[in-house]
């Protein structure tokens, strides 16, 4: 089964490196497993591409009869806990920035006082890089979000299931000429300057698409991963920014937020692989979760 799932790892990471990080396990390890699994078939299974591997037609083969292989020993293992009736084992959880402070807590606290025998560890990723890793098998669920109007991609054999809706304003400084006002529009503020995050990631891209929509191109001024290092800027008075609620508090002193007329929210919710869907562990993990969000609600 080893050989089995690094022969998948590598037909999903596509390299001997990410296979390697996919399985936290060194590179050696992976092409130590690989040269054992080549040996027993009796078949090359990777060759040389350049600098890196490919897999051989054999290669591709297995590794299909392998992802089939894993995801049946995935609903064996969610049977045998689920007649067993209680949560138990590993769960490996990541959520996104905010919800990790936000809503994580809350869920994580109330699975240790339930369910004691299970062992949860948690780690924060952004939504696209949790879908990869449920994809993967590298993580049991993910908190993940999209916004109102840009969905975010989910890919098939996945289910997923809604936690809360959470509202964003706009936050300025408390000087700005629209801190007074009860709400405002996007469009408001296409002559300051703003405030947003890395180049390519999934909040960056809607805030663009979104402005853009709004008939104005942003003057993007600073960047950065963290709202509170965007509200600290914002402090400042270094520009202004969409400050999403879920982990906003405590606000720092010299800003203002203020609702958007037409409300702007992200919605967030949390995924998990189809064939993982009878495990306690699972429901247990996700019931919370859902508990945790209602109770932001």
């Amino acid at each position: 089964m080893e050989r089995l799932r690094t022969l998948d790892a590598l037909a999903r990471h596509g390299s001997v490196s990410g296979a390697a990080a996919g399985l936290h396990v060194t590179t050696s390890a992976v092409s130590q497993q690989m040269t054992k699994l080549e040996r027993e078939v009796g078949q090359q299974l990777l060759a040389k591409n350049g600098r890196g591997v490919r897999l051989t037609d054999a290669g591709r083969l297995l590794a299909d009869h392998a992802a089939r292989i894993l995801s049946q020993v995935e609903l064996a293992q969610s049977d045998l806990e689920q007649q067993r009736g209680k949560a138990v084992g590993e769960l490996r959880i990541s959520a996104f920035p905010t919800a990790m402070r936000g809503l994580l807590p809350a869920a994580l606290s109330t699975l240790r006082a339930q369910h004691p025998g299970l062992s949860v560890s948690a780690a924060e990723l952004e939504p696209q890089q949790a879908v990869n890793g449920v994809v993967r098998g590298d993580l049991d669920l993910a908190v993940v979000l999209d916004w109102y109007n840009k969905p975010l991609p989910v890919p098939d054999g996945l289910m997923k299931a809604p936690l809360l809706d959470d509202p964003a304003d706009v936050a300025m400084p408390t000087a700005h000429p629209m801190a007074d006002r009860a709400e405002v529009d996007l469009e408001d503020f296409a002559e300051d300057e703003w405030i947003t995050w890395a180049e390519g990631e999934f909040c960056h891209e809607w805030l663009m698409f979104t402005l853009r929509a709004k008939g104005f191109e942003p003057r993007i001024a600073h960047r950065a991963e963290e709202h509170h290092t965007q509200l600290a800027l914002v402090a400042a008075g270094l520009g202004v920014c969409v400050a999403p609620r879920l982990g906003r508090d405590p606000m720092p002193t010299g800003v203002r937020t203020v609702p958007v007329r037409h409300r702007v929210r992200r919605h967030v919710y949390v995924l998990w692989r189809a064939d993982a869907d009878r495990r306690p562990s699972i429901r247990a993990a996700v019931e919370a979760l859902r508990v945790a969000g209602a109770g932001l609600g």
